[in-house]
């Protein structure tokens, strides 16, 4: 009776070797593998909670929308109740002269003029602080990160002072001129300057005879976009959400921007019941220019934009 004999691995692998020439080839490592897959279930499971996190309140605010005024609190906060998003939205176009999308306009106004400008500013003195040496320069870069850390709570009464000396304490000038400065933009405009503009191309196009101000138009905001739009949307964002300095520096409904706005409906609540609905909705409307903000700059988010550019 013949008996069966198992291979013997290491005589197989000689013979091998032998007769191909050529080591035999190691059995795959699946630890590696495991490890890499318990990594990146971790990683998908972080990012989850991440995002049930912030647009968690996103979902409820609009739920709550949709609901009708007096079943806000009595029906469920996370499920639908007689969804009437429509008639809600009917119902802050009228109200008082449609003065909420007067309050939207306003603070569209006080975003973009301040953000615009105000990173226009921040790009040029990032620039210069960045390309340009001179005495104090590293000082006054201190400073700029000393404002940083001072909170606009402390400012709003001054400014109110030194607007009223000016007589120009509720007016849209109030809020626009302190939203222009930011030390946050300035900073982060210096950085990308500093990293992102190479000191070569600036003294290529200085001996090619082009103004200071054409190399910053033409080279340096092209290779600083980055840069500048993350310091756009950082104050764009900043401006649209204030609510201290606009309560402080209007007094008429007309000038104030949509957060002043809607605090003054959340206090009269208690009177008109359909203001709770009114809030909510605007609430959510306010959120769709952020929004739209986002996803419209968030292509302008690129790196490496001057690889090549310099010979080495």
């Amino acid at each position: 009776m013949a008996v069966a004999v198992a291979p013997d691995p290491a005589r197989s692998d000689a013979v091998l070797t032998k007769q191909t020439g050529a080591p035999p080839r190691p059995l795959p490592d699946r630890t590696g593998q495991v490890a890499g897959h318990v990594a990146s279930t971790f990683k998908v499971t972080v990012l989850m909670v991440f995002a049930v996190y912030f647009l968690g309140p996103v979902y409820c605010l609009v739920i709550a929308a949709t609901k009708p005024t007096n079943s806000i609190y009595i029906s469920g906060a996370l499920l639908p109740y007689k969804p009437q998003f429509w008639t809600n939205l009917s119902y802050i176009v009228n109200y008082g002269g449609g003065i909420y999308f007067r309050w939207l306009l306003n603070s569209a106004f006080y975003a973009i003029g301040g953000a615009g400008i105000g990173t226009l500013l921040a790009g040029a003195a990032g620039y210069y602080l960045a390309m340009f040496r001179f005495r104090g320069r590293e000082g006054l870069f201190l400073m700029v990160i000393g404002g940083m850390l001072v909170p606009g709570t402390a400012l709003a009464l001054p400014l109110f002072l030194l607007f009223a000396r000016l007589s120009i304490a509720g007016s849209y000038w109030s809020v626009l001129l302190p939203s222009i400065v930011s030390p946050f933009s300035l900073f982060l405009c210096r950085v990308s300057a500093d990293a992102a503009v190479p000191r070569e191309m600036v003294e290529a196009g200085r001996i090619d005879g082009a103004s200071e101000a054409r190399i910053f138009f033409s080279i340096a905001v092209r290779l600083m976009l980055p840069g500048l739009v993350t310091a756009f949307l950082a104050q764009f964002v900043g401006i649209w959400n204030n609510y201290l300095l606009p309560l402080v520096m209007l007094i008429s409904k007309d000038t104030y921007p949509v957060t002043v706005g809607l605090g003054t409906w959340q206090g009269q609540t208690t009177h008109t019941d359909i203001l709770e609905t009114l809030i909510l909705v605007g609430a959510l409307i306010s959120v769709v220019p952020l929004v739209i903000a986002f996803l419209f700059l968030q292509r302008f988010w690129r790196s490496g934009l001057s690889l090549g550019g310099v010979k080495a």
